[in-house]
């Protein structure tokens, strides 16, 4: 399993010294599988230098009133010293003390960071304005952007530091850690980009540490920003502009505490900046620990209680009764990610539509609805629901129970969602010795996958007319003499063929081909006549609305569910047009947003109120599996 989402963090030398309690958090994001780039600064490891020498350390007072350290072409060689002994150093012997590997270094050694010296600098001295031409202070051009991709998927972590490379002056130049870790987040198409600071975030007043400004937007002016802290802001802002969506300052040392974040939008309407925040933060499969921890901190509304499961799934319910009704979203998309753009009519970003304006639709059920006494309303954001391996699904399956179930996918404003296609995945792998392509009866491995999965498609077919198929993956390797050829082939199964082609389809193929399977679920149909149903058709009916039902050939954590929750009536609705899907073009209204939360507001009270006629604890009548009519 290789690793996908990549994550930029900036420390400070003073957390780094004397807070050594934040390497276990990065073991902890490196072992959910995560890329880390490593970028810290070196403020009180220089200090500490130039007090060991007892060299009297240079600073400049520039007009501002601010002071800047003065790195002339004298003092680099300490400055360099004072990384290698006093950070790079004690990076190693904390990372590797938690088993993980390292790759670390200045980023100017073997100029793998590049960057040009800035412009002479004025600056004051006994009330005298100066112009100070020798500073070795810089600004980012580019990197080795090849060779950190690499590192960073050899290695555990990364680790770079100031100074950076000049190569038209084949001379070290100094920079700021936080603008070359906002650069580095820009270059490399970061998921997330952290800047650990001594404080909780950005503070409105320096004197209180509960006065965390949490959000900051495109269009504001921020004026409680002081000392270094305007680095940091001046950093975030660069990295949100170049591309980066989850920006934060956090702190005091640590990741774990306050934060501020940084949106590439301006403010908007505040019914609106759940669905905005939703989007901005990255969550690809396998990556959507960020955006649990985000909305179990945001959402806090009276009555209703949260946490995060053991799958990793966000996890909220108002009420205690007996009656359960479960919203099931996912939260996680497939790749890539791109910056959210906002505009008076719509916003677009990856998930917008597959499926993160459901999942915020059904979050707004916790404050639009009032549960009854007899009622519980469960909201769930499942993780790994693109990918095979379904975990929050399949945990949510084991650990919860429901009376009923929506599922959280695009179906569009005006129609509801009965059911799903299956799914059957299988790997087919042939490994055969290498022989020249001119020799006689020569057959690529590559023609003999085509001709398994032809074989496969035919034996399928004869069970399942209605369902389909698609060839997703061919890997090709040639190794030691051996030629080995990876295919993996998606069928999808349609809900009249039954449980599963598991135990009915002869996966047994010619010496040397083995077929491995993946994933087995089956196809599922909701009827039309039970009591869910009934209180959607309600819900469309006080909109002015007729229902149009759909049966779509996707997959969804429906699937996964129906294959152990029998007699639980479950459809899918939410608003987007599913035809954007996995696209680079997801773009969803505001309108019908909007006009897709006011019918699930009126199916699920409703669904509460039909629940009243129904005794406690019963099945709903007519519930049963069906097929679609």
């Amino acid at each position: 399993m290789g690793k996908e989402s990549l994550y930029v963090i900036k420390l400070g030398s003073s957390t780094i010294v004397n807070h050594p309690d934040i390497f276990a958090e990065i073991h902890e994001i490196v072992k959910r599988g995560n890329r880390l780039l490593l970028v810290a600064g070196g403020a009180e490891a220089i200090r500490q230098k130039y007090a060991a020498i007892g060299r009297p350390m240079p600073f400049l007072t520039l007009p501002s009133g601010d002071e800047a350290r003065y790195c002339s072409p004298e003092e680099m060689p300490y400055i360099r010293e004072a990384y290698h002994e006093n950070i790079l150093s004690v990076i190693r012997d904390q990372l590797a003390a938690l088993g993980l590997t390292v790759y670390a270094q200045l980023g100017g050694e073997q100029g793998l960071v590049r960057g040009r010296k800035a412009k002479p600098i004025k600056a004051i001295r006994d009330g005298r304005t100066l112009i100070v031409r020798d500073s070795l202070f810089g600004t980012f051009t580019d990197s080795l952007k090849p060779f950190l991709l690499s590192s960073l998927e050899a290695f555990d972590v990364v680790v770079l530091t100031p100074p950076i490379w000049d190569p038209e002056l084949s001379s070290y130049i100094n920079i700021d850690a936080d603008v070359l870790a906002a650069h580095l987040a820009n270059e490399l198409d970061a998921h997330h980009l952290r800047f650990v600071t001594g404080t909780p975030g950005l503070l409105r007043n320096m004197e209180d540490p509960r006065s965390t400004i949490r959000h900051i937007y495109a269009d504001d002016e921020v004026d409680a920003a002081q000392g270094r802290m305007k680095q940091k802001v001046r950093a975030a802002r660069i990295a949100v502009v170049g591309g980066v969506s989850d920006v934060s300052i956090a702190g005091p040392h640590t990741l774990e505490g306050g934060r501020t974040w940084f949106w590439p939008f301006n403010r908007d309407a505040a019914e609106r900046n759940l669905l905005h925040w939703t989007i901005a933060i990255p969550s690809v499969s396998r990556d959507e620990h960020e955006l649990a921890r985000f909305l179990l901190t945001e959402v806090t509304q009276r009555g209703v209680s949260g946490e995060i499961d053991g799958a990793g799934n966000i996890v909220f319910r108002k009420g205690l009764g007996p009656n359960t009704l479960l919203l099931l979203g996912h939260i996680d998309t497939v790749p890539h990610v791109w910056p959210v753009h906002a505009d008076a009519i719509g916003v677009s970003g990856r998930g917008v539509v597959d499926a993160k304006g459901s999942f915020v639709n059904f979050l707004h059920m916790l404050e639009d609805v009032e549960v009854p006494e007899h009622g519980s309303l469960l909201v769930i954001g499942a993780v790994e629901e693109e990918i095979s391996s379904s975990k929050g699904a399949f945990f949510i399956r084991d650990h919860y129970t429901a009376d009923a179930v929506i599922i959280g996918e695009p179906s569009g404003e005006d129609s509801l969602t009965l059911g799903y296609y299956g799914l059957f995945k299988l790997l087919i792998t042939i490994r055969r010795a290498q022989e020249h392509t001119a020799a006689k009866d020569s057959i690529s491995v590559i023609d003999e996958l085509y001709g398994a999965v032809s074989e496969i498609r035919q034996r399928v077919r004869e069970i399942d007319p209605e369902g389909l198929s698609s060839l997703i993956d061919i890997e090709h390797r040639q190794e030691q003499g051996y030629s080995t050829v990876a295919g993996t082939l998606n069928f999808r199964i349609s809900p009249a063929a039954g449980k599963s082609y598991r135990d009915r389809i002869d996966l047994n193929l010619d010496e040397g081909i083995t077929v491995e399977v993946l994933r087995a679920t089956p196809g599922f149909a909701n009827p039309r006549s039970d009591t869910l149903v009934k209180s959607f058709v309600r819900g469309f009916a006080k909109h002015g609305k007729s229902i149009r039902y759909l049966k779509k050939r996707g997959t969804s954590d429906m699937n996964t569910l129906a294959t152990t929750w029998e007699h639980v009536p479950m459809v899918a609705y939410g608003p987007g047009d599913s035809s954007l899907d996995h696209t680079n073009e997801e773009y969803l209204h505001h309108a019908e947003a909007q006009g897709a939360r006011s019918i699930l507001r009126e199916a699920v009270s409703e669904w509460f109120r039909l629940r009243t006629e129904v005794r406690n604890g019963a099945s709903d009548i007519g519930s049963k599996q069906g097929s679609y009519s």
